[in-house]
């Protein structure tokens, strides 16, 4: 029985399409404009169609869904490889119909809004904390020029700064008075827009179950759980808690041929946030855990580590088991329970 495939490369005025009812052919090409491209699919019969999972494409796979058609997300990175020669338009949607026949890339799952709701706050909020960091970096820079050295640390630069601008005396120019006092404004509204964020990111984790549910989990606050759950969405892909912990990319990278086989670093893969924060809640883990007056079995486990191996190694061990314990707590829909065993 044939089948409909169609291929879009998503754009932000032009699309490129590719209509394929044979493997490995194309039958149809068209470029449509941004206002022709909903009326298109509304006359097609039910087909599948591919994406590269790009900026708008849940957007556009959320409008597609109620014409009946089947929406596929590709990996970009997995699609490059089947693109030949040149990179254009026409070639990159055959590349899409080709990384479509293969069963070992799997699609990324359509984003709900909810979903990318959190994901924009989360986007916006690393956005002004790495200019906050910028700013103070630059601040910190520009004083040693006037001997005055600032240790690192966001709590000590505003306050000190201010001091001196504070200050009668001449260490810091005239000049650049102002415009310091400008900087300093500007970290603050840094400051209330990040907190703002915050609020409204711990005002919508008290309404998701999921989120309240991972946040029993050690090492695990509000922003990973929300993280978490705009990223992943149906936790039951994942086959177990290897494999999740696998999609973060913190699990070793394996070089083997033959009877040899070599386990390195981490493979670093996945989404660089989600993990980023999963590693500072495990490194935090890892410090609570030296002091514990009653450690439990996890803890004991990780700080046992960490005297083995070292502070980064037992970080990213401890990064590593709480992926594994999210993914069990997520499916089985049972808070996380620590066990308080005799050393």
């Amino acid at each position: 029985m044939e089948h409909t495939t169609i291929a879009v490369d998503l754009a932000k005025s032009v699309f490129q399409i590719a209509v394929s009812h044979r493997p490995g052919h194309v039958d149809e090409e068209r470029r449509l404009s941004r206002d022709r491209f909903l009326p298109f699919f509304a006359q097609q019969p039910a087909a599948t169609v591919v994406f590269e999972a790009c900026g708008s494409a849940h957007y556009w796979a959320r409008q597609l869904q109620p014409f009946g058609h089947t929406l596929r997300l590709l990996p970009a990175h997995d699609v490059r490889r089947y693109v030949r020669r040149n990179k254009t338009d026409r070639t990159d949607t055959k590349g899409m119909l080709e990384a479509n026949r293969n069963e070992e890339i799997h699609p990324v799952p359509v984003k709900s809004i909810e979903q990318q709701a959190i994901a924009s706050l989360h986007r916006l909020r690393s956005t002004w904390l790495a200019t906050r960091t910028a700013r103070l970096n630059t601040l910190r820079g520009l004083l040693r020029e006037f001997g005055v050295f600032i240790p690192v640390g966001a709590q000590h630069v505003v306050p000190r700064l201010r001091a001196l601008l504070g200050e009668p005396t001449d260490t810091v120019p005239i000049a650049v008075r102002g415009t310091l006092a400008h900087a300093c404004a500007e970290l603050d509204v840094l400051e209330t827009n990040m907190r703002d964020v915050e609020r409204q990111l711990t005002a919508m984790a008290r309404q998701l179950p999921d989120v309240t549910l991972l946040q029993t989990v050690p090492g695990v606050g509000v922003l990973t759980a929300t993280a978490l759950a705009a990223l992943v969405g149906d936790i039951r892909r994942f086959r177990s808690g290897r494999h999740f912990a696998s999609f973060l990319g913190l699990t070793p990278k394996e070089d083997s041929s033959a009877g040899r086989r070599h386990l390195g670093a981490i493979s670093k893969q996945g989404d660089v946030y989600v993990r980023m924060l999963l590693t500072h809640g495990a490194r935090s883990f890892v410090w609570h855990a030296k002091t514990a007056s009653l450690p439990t079995s996890l803890q004991r486990w990780a700080v046992h580590t960490e005297q083995r191996r070292g502070h980064n190694v037992a970080t990213v061990a401890v990064a590593n088991k709480l992926a594994r314990i999210v993914w069990a707590v997520w499916v089985r829909q049972r808070p996380f329970a620590a066990e308080h065993r005799p050393g």
